[in-house]
């Protein structure tokens, strides 16, 4: 019996130091983001995702501070009243400390209220920093969620692209997010929080970019077979670049010049493409199960964001969707090399 809880305790004081140790470790590397990592939350380019940044580190030293109270305790227990050679028997029985068991109740009940006022402050300060100082009205963009891609829709302008939200830096986007099928929930971590798309259900959020630049995202809720690779990228530019942007989307696709573009054009809508997709300007391209493809090479990734949009892609693309992103709902066609080739020599005229 000695030595099972001698055994004991030293598992007890190894364990602790070996969770104090990971913390030791990892904290850091959760508080200061990678500089050429993947999208993080703690690298806000935002005035919301600050927001939500500046909670999280206060919550996280709160949490660490406790983490390390607690442990630090269970490690000075274990040691000073561990079971010595010359103990014998029962050790002596207390019967609990008022005081203490006070003071451990009221503890937790303040750091809970504390982190509660804490959020309701967030919360506030992210409101006011959504609408604070930008200059123009607020610009609409109807998120959808498909499996596995994102659609996004300028309701003011008409417009529509997969993959890639192009917005202005420093005006307000007002996010209207739904889904067409199963629940999706739209991030981009460097700008916004987490908004979940649901079937018949339009949720609103906000989002505005304080600097130019490409920012990733990705559905943040189990969503099916290919749910790790629903990705999506929101591009700030100028005001300028926007407008000239918008102006280039609204346009229809150009009428291709060259003989293999031509002949692309001729498959794409005999192959059962146009059954599928839009692209405006061409005769029977009215389809809507899949993205709009008016100037899908305009964009620099297709597939749910998940390929960069290459010559080299897109024929490997065509060649077998379902082999490439797995559940994909473009069935393999089994075009041949020659008709794959015709339809990216098309496809590349579509910017």
């Amino acid at each position: 019996m000695r030595a099972f809880n001698k055994t004991r305790t030293r598992s007890v004081i190894l364990v602790s130091l070996l969770v104090a140790l990971l913390l030791a470790l990892f904290l850091p590397a959760m508080a200061l983001a990678e500089p050429d990592g993947p999208p993080s939350a703690l690298e806000p380019a935002s005035p919301v995702s600050a927001a939500i940044a500046d909670l999280h580190t206060i919550v996280l030293i709160i949490a660490a501070s406790v983490f390390l109270v607690v442990e630090g305790l269970i490690l000075i227990a274990a040691f000073r009243f561990r079971r010595r050679a010359k103990d014998a028997g029962e050790p002596p029985q207390i019967h609990g400390n008022t005081r203490l068991e006070i003071a451990w109740t009221v503890a937790p009940a303040v750091i809970v209220v504390a982190l509660f006022v804490l959020a309701v402050r967030a919360q506030q300060n992210i409101d006011a920093a959504a609408y604070s100082a930008e200059p123009g009205v607020p610009i609409s963009v109807e998120v959808i969620g498909h499996q596995w891609w994102w659609e996004f829709r300028y309701p003011d302008f008409g417009i529509a692209t997969a993959g890639q939200m192009v917005i202005p830096v420093g005006r307000v986007i007002n996010l209207q997010i739904t889904s067409a099928d199963v629940i999706h929930s739209f991030w981009a971590p460097e700008l916004s929080g987490k908004t979940d798309a649901m079937q018949g259900v339009i949720n609103q959020s906000l989002l505005r970019a304080s600097r130019p630049g490409d920012y990733y995202g990705q559905c943040a809720e189990l969503c099916g077979v290919s749910h790790a690779y629903m990705r999506l990228v929101v591009t700030a530019v100028s005001e300028d670049e926007f407008a000239a942007w918008v102006k280039s989307q609204a346009g229809d696709a150009a009428a291709p010049a060259e003989t293999a573009a031509q002949t692309g054009q001729q498959i794409f809508q005999s192959a059962g493409c146009a059954g599928c997709h839009v692209i405006r300007g061409v005769p029977g391209a009215v389809g809507k199960t899949g993205p709009d493809l008016t100037h899908v090479y305009g964009r620099p990734c297709f597939a749910g964001c998940t390929l960069a949009t290459t010559p080299y892609n897109l024929a490997k693309w065509l060649a077998d969707p379902p082999a490439v992103k797995a559940g994909s709902l473009m069935p393999n066609l089994n075009l041949s090399p020659a008709d794959i080739a015709s339809l990216v020599a098309y496809l590349q005229t579509l910017k």
